[in-house]
């Protein structure tokens, strides 16, 4: 990364950018479907009435000192930040900030009848339980008749797009993706992806997920898959030690997936036979560092972190905000490579990612164009374009 001038850090200070109206509106808006899901009672109600002052008008103001995580806090940058506006500080930790100063709020972590009670639990079994959830576990039979490694593309595709996935128009629409002006799939290594996991003999799979729900459920199904088939002899799947982002993937979340799977019929169903097994048998293995829900990049991983991730044939970042934490929540030159902002980490590494902030890097120059072109710079935001980059 030496190499590689250093970008701006994202800050939200200015109106009418992404990060501004994240915690301008889309944060309020938060706090106000937290009041609304749970029953929470006249002290928590006023905690969030204060939370909504501060993040919008305040400043940061650091953990209490019986906090159980305030020296972790302290060293990730709290007490450096005290005192200055939510919006002055860097994106990616006041967005973190919120949902830990949110879990405050709700009693998450203190003793009593709301302690580890996920205030986004609601949200994330409407989408589970949702008819649409049904129709997309029922496309996996679709697939049974297909050769191996289209059901494999087809399944990292759904992984790739989460809740927007269509399994069967993704296989259909591969020929005219390569032919579109201004391709949904910006960036496409998926086939170094798969050579490193056709490696002999099989190894391990780090795959850090993102969200729960419809998003989680296409992760453990490319899982499965890739254990079913002999391409990775073990998995780790590494989710969230607490709620985070609002439907950032936790063990309670994983559990619920595979329940959802198991209670399926057809091929869903057995591919949930199959995760529930590898989770018993320790093939699939879960992680909750605490680095998880860290305000900070990965670059600033800590040893542990760095061993497990070292000891993967390769690890798959899934989403936009581990692809920010990736490669530093920074306005990159779109053509900024890759693989030199991503130097540091150890070993091979993928990003699977749906766009859905202003970060980017490893755009060919043409490709650029074209979506500016077309779009402007709506394209990095709106969710509707992806990429698949690794770095062997």
């Amino acid at each position: 990364m030496s190499e590689i001038p250093a970008a701006p850090v994202i800050v939200a200070d200015e109106p009418g950018t992404f990060p501004h109206g994240v915690l301008a509106e889309r944060h309020p808006a938060i706090l106000r479907q937290i009041a609304e899901a749970l029953p929470y009672g006249p002290g928590q109600r006023r905690a969030l009435d204060a939370l909504l002052a501060n993040c919008t008008e305040g400043t940061i103001t650091p953990l209490p000192a019986d906090a159980h995580d305030r020296d972790r806090w302290a060293a990730w940058g709290m007490d450096a930040h005290a005192g200055r506006s939510w919006y002055d500080v860097p994106w990616l930790w006041s967005e973190s900030w919120f949902y830990r100063q949110l879990l405050h709020a709700v009693g998450y972590f203190a003793p009593g009848p709301w302690q580890g009670i996920d205030p986004f639990r609601p949200a994330k079994l409407a989408e589970l339980d949702a008819p649409a959830t049904d129709e997309e576990l029922a496309a996996l039979d679709d697939l049974e008749g297909r050769p191996e490694d289209e059901r494999a593309r087809a399944l990292l595709h759904g992984s790739l797009w989460g809740n927007r996935a269509d399994l069967g128009f993704r296989l259909s629409a591969e020929g005219a993706e390569e032919t579109a002006a201004v391709p949904a799939l910006v960036a496409d290594d998926s086939e170094l992806l798969w050579a490193l996991l056709d490696g002999s003999p099989a190894g391990t799979l780090c795959l850090v997920a993102d969200n729960a729900g419809r998003e989680l459920v296409p992760d453990l199904l490319l899982i499965a898959h890739l254990l079913a088939h002999g391409r990775v002899a073990r998995a780790v799947l590494h989710v969230k030690p607490h709620p985070y982002y609002v439907s950032d993937a936790t063990t309670a979340d994983v559990l619920d997936a595979v329940h959802r799977l198991t209670g399926a019929k057809g091929a869903a169903g057995a591919y949930g036979q199959g995760l529930r097994a590898a989770l018993t048998d320790g093939r699939l293995v879960l992680r909750a560092h605490p680095f998880s829900c860290a305000p900070l990049p990965y670059s600033d991983m800590p040893d542990d972190l760095r061993a497990d991730f070292t000891a993967a044939t390769v690890t798959v970042l899934k989403g936009d905000l581990n692809y920010r934490r990736l490669v530093g929540d920074r306005y990159w030159p779109p053509t900024t490579s890759f693989a030199g902002v991503t130097a540091y980490f150890p070993g091979p590494v993928a990003a699977l990612r749906t766009l859905k902030s202003d970060v980017i890097t490893g755009l060919d120059p043409g490709t650029e164009a074209a979506l500016v072109a077309e779009e402007g710079q709506r394209w990095r935001t709106g969710g509707t374009h992806a990429l698949v980059q690794v770095r062997t």
